[in-house]
């Protein structure tokens, strides 16, 4: 099924089910109002949410309204754990390999994570608001999942069983910050601003054969100011599944219904092209490993950042070729609100 939480003016919003092809939803009132009590009550909500999602597929819902991406909050708009990790380790290779560092052992052993705020994400369509456009705003297109409760020691295998839904991320990062918090030696902190998520989270049985021992084997499409910057695929190269992510947190604590686990930038290898020169056919997921990409080739970065008033979309399709989370589509604005870009003159004014 497919669940999503649209803006009623409160903090949680209300929950709905929408249609498998994204054009229906229906309130869930009758069973929940929040995504969170579903979480939390799994076993006997789910079944109730799933006879209502089935009603609504095949036209027996009689409260039925089309489907808005834009009235959408995050599908769970606050989360007791919102934990990244950064699981395609060619992401991390390529980092290392442009500041002329090794990539540890230990990294291909042990998951890379993070711990962000939870308390404040972003809808899908959701304005990216940032002070200034000299902290380097990036984009980084992720796959996350939510889990019911997870008890500590978990293995990745009994972690899998956790795993409730499944969802896009925007988690957008302030490059130029990252330098001088990591130096202290204690994590990102200022550098990770609001999260924003897709406007639907699905079950493993919507995503079908493409979900495969804790990976999603499709592609994640980004789209940078209506030109596609990456067609990346999110299984093969995903060297650490979300099981193994989810048993890292639950090594030493609990992991209770309502946490979100990231996958970190969804990043591919690249491939040696005519002349010896590396290529990377499938894009990029985000505009730092661009950067690194041209710094390792050519000497130095030649991308920019985002700017104010720039575009991003991140899109994910079904094996059935439809989109299956919906998108996300935002804009990048100052503090003081969006950029008015002025027409350009007619030729015959």
């Amino acid at each position: 099924m497919k669940l999503a939480t649209l803006k009623d003016g409160s903090r949680d919003g209300q929950l709905v089910v929408v249609s498998r092809d994204l054009t229906l939803a229906h309130y869930a009132t009758g069973i929940a109002s929040r995504l969170q009590q579903v979480l939390d009550d799994w076993g006997f909500m789910a079944p109730q949410l799933q006879d209502l999602y089935d009603a609504v597929n095949t036209g027996r819902a009689r409260h039925a309204f089309p489907f808005d991406p834009a009235q959408c909050m995050a599908p769970l708009p606050r989360a007791y754990q919102w934990a990244d990790g950064s699981a395609y380790l060619n992401h991390v290779e390529l980092v290392r390999k442009a500041r002329n560092a090794e990539v540890p052992e230990s990294f291909y052993a042990d998951p890379l994570m993070y711990q962000g705020g939870s308390d404040d994400f972003l809808g899908p369509t959701d304005d990216v608001v940032v002070p200034s456009e000299a902290m380097g705003i990036d984009f980084e297109a992720e796959i996350a999942v939510v889990t019911g409760d997870v008890r500590m020691g978990a293995s990745p295998e009994q972690a899998l069983d956790g795993i409730r839904l499944v969802m896009l991320a925007n988690d957008v990062s302030l490059r130029n910050l990252i330098p001088a918090e990591l130096a202290k030696g204690f994590g990102f902190f200022q550098a990770k601003p609001a999260t924003a998520f897709s406007p639907v989270a699905v079950t493993l049985d919507e995503i079908g054969e493409a979900w495969q021992e804790g990976r999603v084997h499709l592609t994640l499409q980004s789209t940078w100011n209506g030109r596609k910057v990456g067609q990346c695929d999110a299984g093969p190269e995903m060297t650490f599944h979300f099981g193994q992510l989810i048993a890292h947190i639950a090594k030493t604590r609990n992991v209770r219904a309502g946490s979100i686990v990231g996958s970190g930038t969804v990043s591919n290898q690249g491939v040696e092209g005519k002349g010896g020169r590396m290529e990377w056919p499938k894009g990029y997921s985000c505009i730092a490993e661009k950067r690194c990409i041209e710094t390792i080739q050519d000497g130095a970065p030649a991308t920019d950042f985002m700017k104010f008033g720039d575009t991003i979309r991140i899109e994910m399709k079904g094996l059935d070729g439809r989109s299956l989370f919906g998108a996300i589509e935002q804009e990048v604005v100052a503090t003081t609100g969006r950029v008015v870009v002025a027409e350009a003159p007619a030729l015959n004014a």
